[in-house]
C-alpha cells in the first residue's frame, strides 16, 4: 500500500466542516502532521457533539449507572441491558432525530425509528415495542401542521412496515418548537443475556464485513449537521437527511437474529451517525490494540464515483459493520444471501490502533482510532454556565394575582379540547399497536405501555415522560419531576421501575443560560434516579435545538425526555386506569395544594407563562409509589391513574371515558377550586375502590403514612363537581377525542 499524495486540509476547510480552529490544531498535534481533507472530514464527524459528547460527557459521567437489575451499563455497548429474570434481559434505548425531522419530517422521523431499532437488534435482541416523544410548535401554524403530519406518517409507515408495535408516547405543542421540533424514538427488545453481541473488534486477521443496504450519498455529514443551529439556510443541508427502507430493515433484523445463533460474529455495530467512520473507529477503539484496514472500493454503493469522504461519512440506513471470525466468512454470506442482502468483505482487523481507509492500493486516510473517540483524543469541554434572569422572576409568581374564573365548567372543557391535553388518537391511529400480539394495554388502558413477555408470567412496562414547561421553569426540579412521573406511570400500571434511558434535548451549549439548564437537568435526574434506584443505561444528547433569526438564538424548552422500563412480576396484576362500576368510591392519594404553577390551565387559559415548577417533594413521591404498589398487589383498588397534565378534572375524565362512566366529587374547602381541579402539583394519584375492597383499602392506607381523601363516587355518566352538573362523559369524550384532528385538519 502507498499513501496518496492528497492535498493537506486548510483551517478554513476544517471550520467549514464544523471543527473549531483550536480543534484543527489539536488534530495536527495528535497526528504529528496536517491532515488531508478526508481525514479532516473524519475528525469533523467524530468530534461533532452528536458523536463525541464533547460538551456534555463531563456531566453525563455523574449520572448513576449502577442498579439492582443492570447487566450492561451505560457506555459499555450500543444500549443498556437490564435483567428480567427467567434467563431474559431487556435492551432499550431512546435517541433523537430532531434536525433531520425539522427539514424533511417524513424521512427524518422514519429513519429515527429505523436507527433506534438497529441499536437494539445489533446487540442480539429482538425488538418488541416502541414509544415516541414528539414536540411541535404553535399548532395553528401551517408549518407545524406540515411537520406533525410528516413526522407521524414517517413513524407510522416505518414502524408498521417493520412490524414492531408502538405502545405509547407523548405529544406536546409550544411555540418554542416552531422551527425545531423534537422527535425522540424509543425501542425495547428481549434477549438471552448470555448471547449479547458486543460492539467491539478483536483478533487481527479477522475479516470485516459491511452488511445490509448499499451506501449512497444520503445523510453525508449528518452527525455534524445535528451539531449546529437550525437557521433559515438549513434547507441547503437536505443531503444530511437519510432515506429509510423499513422492508430492508426487517430483512436485516431477521438475518441478524439468525447470525446471532452462530459462532461467526466477533463484534457488530449499527451504522448510524457518521456511518462507516464511526463504526470502524469505535469498534477498534473498544478493542485492545487493534485497528482496521478498510478498502472503500469494496463497499457496495448506490451511486457511481463516490468520493472517499462521501463513502466514509454517508449515513445511508439499514447497514451494519460486522467483524467475523476468520474461517466463518461463508456462514455470514450464506445467511445474508438467503435474506437477499449485501454481505461484502471490505477489510480486516489489524494489530495496533490505526484505522486505514484505502481506495485500492492508495491510503486515503490513516488515523489512530483512540484519537477519535471519547476517552481517547476527542476533546472534552466544561462550558461556562449562568442562571438566566427569568429564573428568579418566575419565582415571584403568586396565585393570589390570578382571579379564579366564575365558570369552571367552561375552563374544564377548554382544557379537554387543548392540543396538549386532548386525546392523541389522530396520531396513534396511524400506528400499528397490535402487530406481534404482545401489547397488553390496547383494550386495558393504563398509565404505561404493557408488553407481554411470552413464555413467562411477567410483563414489561414502559413509558416516556417529560413536562418541558416544568423543566424550563426549574431545570433541576423539572427533571426530577420527569423521572418521578415516569416511575409513577410504571407503578400505577402495576410495574416496578427498573432503569431509564434519556434523550437530552437542549439549546446551544455555548450559550451559558442553555448550558445552565443542561447542568441543572443532570443534577435533578441524578437525584431522582438514585431515589428510585433506576440507573441511567444510556441515551443521547441533542444540543443546538433552537432557531437563529437575525442573529438572535431562541432555544426550545429544555427537554430531558425520560424513557423508563419496569417489570410486572405477575401479568395478571397489571392495573388499568378506567373506572369499572357505578358506585365505586373515588379516593385521591397525596396532599393537594393551592398551586397552579406552570399548569396548562395557567398558561393556556390565563396566558401566564412566568411561574415556577409546581409543588414537588421527592421523598413524598417515593413513599406514595410504595403505597400504590401495595394497593395493587393486594387487590385493594380496581383503577389507578396519576394526576398530571390538566390536573384532577382531566384525570377523572380520562378514567371515566373508556366505559362511559362519570363521577360525583367534592373539592377541598382549604384549596382554591381551580387549583384543586386544574393544578398540576405532583405526587398525587386517583384510585377507585369497590365496596368489597373498601375496609381493606382504608386499613392499608391508615397504616401507610400517606394522605388520602374520599373525593366521591363513580356515576353512570354524569360529571358532577360540588353538586354542579359539568356535563356527561360521552360529550366530554367527543370533545377530547376529536379536538386534535380539528386543529390539524382545518
Amino acid at each position: 500500500m502507498k499513501s496518496t499524495a492528497q492535498q493537506v486540509a486548510t483551517v478554513e476547510q476544517a471550520v467549514e466542516l464544523g471543527l473549531r480552529e483550536d480543534e484543527f490544531e489539536m488534530i495536527k498535534e495528535l497526528l504529528g502532521r496536517t491532515p488531508n481533507f478526508t481525514e479532516t472530514a473524519v475528525y469533523s464527524v467524530m468530534w461533532s457533539e452528536h458523536c463525541s459528547y464533547k460538551n456534555s460527557i463531563h456531566w453525563l459521567k455523574q449520572l448513576p449507572k449502577d442498579g439492582p437489575h443492570m447487566l450492561v451499563k451505560a457506555g459499555e455497548e450500543n444500549a443498556g441491558l437490564v435483567d428480567l429474570g427467567d434467563g431474559l434481559g431487556c435492551v432499550f434505548k431512546i435517541e433523537s432525530h430532531n434536525h433531520p425531522s425539522a427539514l424533511e419530517p417524513y424521512q427524518g422521523a422514519a429513519t429515527g425509528v429505523g436507527g433506534i431499532n438497529r441499536d437494539i437488534f445489533t446487540m442480539g435482541a429482538r425488538p418488541i415495542a416502541q414509544l415516541n416523544s414528539l414536540r411541535f410548535g404553535d399548532i395553528e401554524k401551517d408549518r407545524t401542521k406540515w411537520l406533525v403530519k410528516g413526522v407521524v406518517k414517517g413513524i407510522g409507515d416505518y414502524g408498521n412496515s417493520f412490524g414492531i408495535p408502538i405502545v405509547g408516547g407523548e405529544v406536546f405543542f409550544d411555540e418554542s418548537y416552531n422551527t425545531n421540533p423534537l422527535v425522540n424514538a424509543f425501542s425495547a427488545g428481549i434477549m438471552d443475556p448470555s448471547k449479547v453481541i458486543s460492539a467491539t473488534s478483536s483478533g487481527p486477521g479477522n475479516p470485516v464485513f459491511i452488511v445490509g443496504a448499499a451506501t449512497g450519498k444520503d445523510g453525508i455529514a449528518g452527525a455534524a449537521f445535528a451539531s449546529k443551529d437550525i437557521t433559515e439556510e438549513s434547507a441547503d443541508d437536505l443531503p444530511s437527511v437519510q432515506v429509510g427502507d423499513p422492508f430492508m430493515e426487517k430483512l436485516l433484523l431477521e438475518a441478524t437474529m439468525e447470525l446471532a445463533d452462530t459462532d461467526a460474529i466477533v463484534g457488530m455495530q449499527d451504522m448510524g451517525a457518521a456511518g462507516i467512520t464511526c463504526s470502524s473507529c469505535e469498534m477498534s477503539a473498544a478493542g485492545e490494540n487493534v485497528g482496521m484496514d478498510i478498502d472503500l472500493d469494496k463497499v457496495p454503493t448506490r451511486q457511481e464515483n463516490m468520493l472517499p469522504y462521501e463513502i466514509l461519512l454517508s449515513e445511508s440506513q439499514e447497514r451494519m459493520l460486522v467483524v467475523v471470525a476468520k474461517g466463518k466468512e461463508q456462514v455470514v454470506k450464506d445467511i445474508f444471501d438467503k435474506w437477499d442482502l449485501h454481505a461484502e468483505e471490505i477489510g480486516v482487523v489489524t494489530e495496533g490502533g490505526t484505522v486505514r481507509y484505502m481506495k485500492g492500493e492508495d491510503v486515503v486516510a490513516e488515523v489512530p482510532a483512540e484519537s477519535l473517540v471519547l476517552g481517547g483524543g476527542a476533546p472534552v469541554y466544561i462550558r461556562e454556565y449562568s442562571e438566566p434572569a427569568y429564573y428568579q422572576e418566575y419565582k415571584k409568581f403568586s396565585i393570589d394575582d390570578i382571579k379564579q374564573p366564575d365558570d369552571l365548567k367552561d375552563v374544564a372543557f377548554q382544557l379537554l379540547a387543548h392540543p396538549n391535553i386532548a386525546s392523541k388518537r389522530w396520531v396513534y391511529e396511524q400506528y400499528d399497536s397490535m402487530v406481534g400480539t404482545k401489547n397488553m394495554a390496547t383494550n386495558k388502558p393504563a398509565d404505561a405501555g404493557i408488553v407481554n413477555i411470552k413464555g413467562t408470567n411477567r410483563a414489561l412496562a414502559m413509558t416516556v415522560d417529560c413536562n418541558s414547561r416544568f423543566v424550563n421553569a426549574d431545570p433541576e426540579v423539572g427533571t426530577m419531576i420527569a423521572v418521578s412521573e415516569a416511575a409513577r406511570n410504571i407503578t400505577c400500571a402495576g410495574g416496578n421501575p427498573s432503569a431509564i434511558t434519556n434523550c437530552l434535548n437542549f439549546g446551544n451549549p455555548y450559550n451559558p443560560e442553555s448550558y445552565w439548564q443542561f447542568v441543572g437537568a443532570i443534577k435533578g435526574m441524578s437525584a431522582a434516579c438514585l431515589k428510585f434506584e433506576t440507573p441511567v443505561t444510556g441515551g443521547n444528547v441533542s444540543f443546538y435545538n433552537q432557531t437563529v433569526t437575525d442573529g438572535v438564538e431562541v432555544p426550545v424548552f429544555p427537554t430531558p425526555t425520560i424513557g423508563m422500563i419496569g417489570l410486572v412480576e405477575d401479568k395478571n396484576k397489571t392495573m388499568s386506569l378506567d373506572f369499572k362500576s357505578k358506585g365505586d368510591l373515588i379516593f385521591i392519594l397525596g396532599q393537594s395544594y393551592n398551586d397552579i404553577s406552570s399548569s396548562e390551565y395557567l398558561v393556556s387559559y390565563h396566558g401566564v407563562k412566568e411561574s415556577p415548577a409546581p409543588y414537588f417533594n421527592l421523598e413524598e413521591e417515593y413513599a406514595s409509589h410504595q403505597v400504590v404498589k401495595g394497593l395493587i398487589s393486594n387487590a385493594h383498588v380496581n383503577a389507578v391513574h396519576d394526576i398530571s397534565d390538566g390536573g384532577l378534572f382531566v384525570t377523572l375524565t380520562e378514567m371515566g371515558m373508556p366505559r362511559g362512566l362519570g363521577f360525583d366529587i367534592v373539592t377541598d374547602s382549604e384549596v382554591r377550586e381551580d387549583a384543586f381541579l386544574f393544578g398540576e402539583g405532583q405526587g398525587r394519584v386517583v384510585v377507585a375502590v369497590n365496596e368489597d375492597q373498601e375496609d381493606a383499602f382504608i386499613e392499608e392506607m391508615m397504616g401507610s403514612g400517606i394522605s388520602f381523601t374520599l373525593l366521591g363516587h363513580v356515576t353512570k355518566g354524569k360529571m358532577m363537581v360540588d353538586d354542579e352538573h359539568f356535563g356527561f362523559i360521552d360529550g366530554a369524550k367527543d370533545i377530547f377525542d376529536n379536538a386534535l384532528a380539528k386543529h390539524l385538519e382545518n
